[in-house]
């Protein structure tokens, strides 16, 4: 099924990136490069295209022309104060993505609404500005709202360093200010499930890619209060939220027990990672779950103390866990194995 919702997302990206220099043999285009008939690709796919709004047509079956739609915006600014982020979703953004495909407005429905409530419930501002931008081939949304900074707050209620340190601790996972209230899992998912998906808030900008293994971390001159958050999807794509939940859940609780770490995220600038103060950094809160992966993309040296620090003295105060590394050089490698393989 996933590969049959993969190639239908594929001939639909490619009608809608010729269908402008051939509106009117589009179909049968596509029917060629995919070994298809003309029916399928009209049946099948552009009249899905036409359900979605990404495509119009004029005149008869035989002399049928397609064009891409226009693009479709939404600008709103909204009190924070007694806002619902269920409500804004039925009446703002569902209408306005009509025709996706299921499994993109679920993604949509989750990302959007997540993303709203922690403006709501944690932004302490006093309005949040909201943008849509939907083409014939991805929708984009941003939420904005004036309060303190999501970096910002993180790193004064858990007493962090700075903001680039509580850009590493939501990327675990399970970070929340209000355990009470939350799970602390709505950002990490989110930033999973986007093809693309960033904040920026402070004088920090964190931005994850789907189909890249490394986080980006940059910083702007001028810090600004408030927090933005943008998300972008494809409007054909094959993913669903339950295929990212499943990837980092287990057991019959359905419980969120896997966590993949970047550890580039533990540095400044670029210093190595040399120190246990620097692994520290690293593995707090870690052993909330029960797997945990250490990415090592774009780290080419580590030191023996911060090796020894992860991958035996904490291994060794958590025996039952398990705690891997990925993306590693032969260097960093050796490191590893040399401290995992200490006396």
């Amino acid at each position: 099924m996933v590969g049959v919702r993969a190639r239908g997302e594929e001939i639909r990206r490619y009608i809608l990136e010729i269908v402008g220099s051939h509106p009117d043999s589009v179909a049968s285009i596509a029917a060629e490069k995919f070994g298809v008939t003309r029916q399928t690709i009209i049946a099948n796919h552009i009249s899905r295209l036409l359900d979605q709004g990404a495509l119009t047509a004029e005149g008869t079956t035989r002399n049928r022309r397609y064009r891409l739609a226009e693009e479709q915006e939404l600008l709103e600014t909204l009190p924070l104060q007694s806002l619902e982020e269920d409500r804004v979703w039925r009446t703002l953004i569902e209408p306005r993505l009509s025709g996706l495909p299921d499994n993109v407005l679920d993604i949509w429905h989750y990302g959007f609404t997540e993303m709203l409530n922690n403006a709501i419930d944690h932004s302490e501002g006093e309005s949040v500005t909201i943008s849509m931008r939907k083409n014939p081939v991805s929708t984009r949304i941003t939420i904005t709202d004036d309060g303190l900074g999501i970096f910002r707050r993180i790193q004064q209620k858990l007493g962090l360093e700075d903001e680039r340190h509580a850009i590493l601790e939501l990327s675990k996972g399970k970070l929340t200010t209000d355990p009470d209230n939350h799970s602390g899992e709505g950002i990490f998912f989110s930033s999973r499930v986007f093809d693309e998906y960033a904040i920026l808030s402070g004088g920090v900008y964190f931005s994850h890619d789907y189909d890249k293994p490394e986080d980006w971390i940059m910083e702007r001159n001028t810090p600004k209060d408030g927090t933005t958050v943008f998300m972008d999807l494809n409007n054909n794509s094959s993913r669903k939220v339950k295929a990212i939940f499943d990837e980092f859940a287990s057991g019959d609780d359905y419980g969120f027990s896997k966590t993949v770490v970047p550890v580039s995220l533990a540095r400044y600038g670029n210093e190595r990672l040399v120190s246990r103060s620097q692994a520290k950094r690293l593995l707090a809160g870690v052993d909330r779950f029960k797997v945990v992966i250490f990415d090592f993309e774009g780290v080419e040296r580590i030191g023996q103390a911060f090796a020894d620090e992860v991958f035996r003295v904490f291994k060794n105060k958590n025996p039952t866990m398990q705690i891997q590394h990925s993306n590693t050089n032969k260097e960093v490698e050796q490191f590893i194995l040399r401290a995992m393989t200490a006396d």
